[in-house]
């Protein structure tokens, strides 16, 4: 599989693309923003872009998707329960003073327990509400790799003070959905670095106390 993170946009939000060495299809979490240099990786590796999938509808993780999906032609995909945030985006953009993006509802809604992926990558969704309603994380057990987009860091979790915001949520979410994963689980935050799911469990001070 091929595996690209970069940091985009001013809060450096962490977009990844995965793509299949054989198919050379791909989908693309959490474009945020810097579309050229995310397509140019696409174009690296020769990679169509099957799906664009959301974590949360926090501005610095979906200002970028529909630019994205105009030039790709492929859907974006995000939990519904974020719509709320999406009726706020020029609000969202007030906050990092920024103009406002384009973004619309999603083509598809993204439940607990959808699929997602191409030919040759299969992830399963995973909601875990807290950090926003509509938060998810994507699962790839076949790869031992975990898109925890904003619910858990390296260290931390996810704030829970914007809108639709809730820590005893977001604690049960990770609790109850992430840490019954395998240990070995990678997890590629929607911030900073990489982490295992093991290390959280036993060192990040925001689970071992709760």
């Amino acid at each position: 599989m091929i595996r690209e993170t970069l940091a985009v946009g001013p809060l450096q939000c962490n977009c990844t693309i995965l793509g299949d060495e054989t198919s050379r299809e791909a989908i693309v979490v959490d474009p945020g923003d810097d579309i050229p240099k995310i397509v140019a990786l696409l174009a690296k590796h020769q990679l169509q872009v099957k799906q664009i999938v959301i974590t949360h509808a926090h501005i610095d993780h979906i200002a970028g998707a529909q630019r994205l999906k105009e030039l790709t032609g492929a859907p974006v995909l995000y939990n519904q329960a974020d719509l709320m945030l999406v009726a706020i985006m020029s609000e969202q953009a007030g906050w990092l003073g920024i103009a406002e993006p384009e973004v619309h509802p999603p083509d598809a809604d993204l439940p607990d327990g959808a699929l997602v992926g191409v030919e040759g990558i299969r992830g399963t969704v995973i909601h875990t509400p807290g950090h926003t309603q509509g938060s998810i994380c994507v699962y790839l057990p076949e790869q031992s790799l975990l898109l925890a987009g904003d619910t858990l860091f390296a260290g931390s979790i996810g704030r829970t003070d914007l809108p639709g915001g809730d820590l005893r949520q977001l604690l049960r979410s990770i609790h109850q959905r992430l840490l019954v994963l395998p240990e070995a689980t990678v997890v590629i935050p929607g911030h900073g670095s990489n982490t295992q799911l093991g290390n959280e469990a036993v060192f990040n001070s925001f689970l071992i106390s709760r």
